[in-house]
């Protein structure tokens, strides 16, 4: 027998079979505008330092700072003032595609240690040009388990992992030879 694909409705046309896979209503967001959190930036060769006994807790130099969560940005992004206030070290430079769509070799700087709440995150930071805002990206976003709150309006720790920050490590799946 020969069944026309024509003669039978899609699933997507079938209300009675769609209807038990729509999600419930979720609340409205509007426009959901900037969202910001403060974060404690610590210069990463000061603990290094402390930890070897080399510095004591009240040399290690930070700053508390209001960040842009932005994740349309890759990494941390600082500016030159608080790289200087941090005193950390140039390590490289990168061509980066800022907002307007220009692309700029900035340099990148650190280490840098992020604290928010009970998450922490090391890494190196671009730094942007003059008194630039502070910007949260997504490889820091990711690393600490944290994501921005819709209904909230802001920067918040996982709930489903509120005391500790997880992670995924996937391996290629391995492929035997024949």
């Amino acid at each position: 027998m020969t069944i026309r694909v024509k003669d039978h409705p899609s699933i997507y046309e079938r209300r009675d079979v769609w209807s038990q896979f729509v999600l419930p209503s979720q609340p409205e967001v509007e426009d959901m505008g900037p969202v910001y959190a403060q974060l404690e930036l610590i210069s990463g060769d000061d603990l290094a330092l402390l930890r070897r006994g080399v510095i004591r807790e009240d040399q290690v130099k930070r700053v508390t700072v209001p960040a842009l969560v932005d994740t349309g940005a890759s990494t941390l992004c600082i500016n030159e003032a608080i790289k200087a206030q941090l005193d950390l070290r140039a390590i490289d430079q990168r061509a980066v595609q800022m907002a307007d769509g220009s692309i700029r070799l900035l340099e990148l700087a650190g280490p840098v240690e992020i604290r928010f709440e009970n998450r922490r995150s090391v890494l190196s930071a671009l730094v942007l040009p003059g008194e630039s805002e502070v910007l949260l990206g997504a490889i820091p976003l990711e690393d600490m388990d944290v994501f921005i709150d819709p209904v909230k309006r802001q920067l918040v720790v996982n709930p489903a992992s509120p005391s500790k920050a997880t992670a995924r490590a996937k391996s290629p799946r391995r492929v035997r030879p024949r």
